[in-house]
């Protein structure tokens, strides 16, 4: 299939408002009009500069070409070759598993690409301009150097070509994925005090979790569980103290 200037530019117009719609809301509830309000829930006491947004939006906005061309690729070029389904929804346990296979999927990918972008060669040339971010606001959550961004978007064609997966399950599950990385990258904690003592909040991962590893470089590679950090030993070991001391405030 040829290219399609109008379909490419409607994919990279649906997927650049999910993000900075959510990212300009949260970005305008807790740093520009409630900042004090959520002062006690805040991670790091100090707020990032100026410059440190303008960088994290530029390369958002890298990232978000390069997600919408990887997008258009998988489900308009090779829409007869991938596993998306389009008709109607006829089974639905089938349906609501695939979200369980999409949300394991992904957070076991992102969990060993991320490592592997901690690599010496990989960190210095390409990780480091997320990580410029010590302090990460909800611009980060997308700051990518552009050979990044397209390991990030590996998920995508990953998830297309495997297991069938029904179109509105895919949209859903990446709307819930923008929510949860720009929460990740929030430089709030959002989660109840002593919920990282629970039998399931021990294994999710939390804005602290993230936020500390943003701040100090390694550890804490997950995505959406710390199953992978715990089962590998990468969990930081001062992670607990951190959120206790943050939830402490509230």
């Amino acid at each position: 299939m040829a290219f399609n200037l109008e379909n490419w530019l409607h994919t990279m117009t649906t997927i650049s408002m999910r993000y900075f719609i959510l990212a300009g809301m949260t970005f305008l509830i807790f740093y520009i009009l409630f900042p004090k309000v959520f002062q006690k829930i805040k991670i790091q006491r100090l707020f990032p500069k100026p410059k440190n947004y303008y960088r994290d939006v530029s390369y958002s906005v890298i990232s978000m070409l390069i997600f919408s061309t990887i997008a258009y690729i998988c489900f308009t070029v090779l829409k007869p070759y991938n596993n998306i389904n389009y008709g109607e929804i006829k089974n639905t346990t089938f349906y609501a598993l695939s979200f369980i296979w999409m949300f394991f999927l992904h957070d076991a990918y992102f969990y060993w690409s991320h490592r592997a972008m901690h690599h010496p060669l990989l960190y210095r040339k390409v990780h480091l301009i997320h990580h410029k971010s010590t302090n990460p606001s909800p611009w980060t959550a997308y700051a990518f150097h552009p050979l990044e961004a397209i390991v990030e978007a590996g998920i995508v064609p990953l998830i297309a070509f495997t297991i069938p997966v029904h179109r509105s399950a895919f949209f859903i599950f990446m709307l819930f994925q923008i929510i949860y990385n720009v929460y990740g990258h929030l430089g709030y904690e959002l989660y109840p005090k002593n919920f990282h003592k629970t039998w399931i909040g021990k294994w999710v991962n939390t804005g602290t979790a993230h936020n500390q590893h943003h701040k100090s470089f390694f550890g804490n590679y997950g995505l959406y569980t710390l199953i992978w950090d715990r089962l590998l030993g990468t969990i930081r070991d001062d992670y607990d103290d951190a959120f206790v001391e943050i939830r402490n405030k509230a």
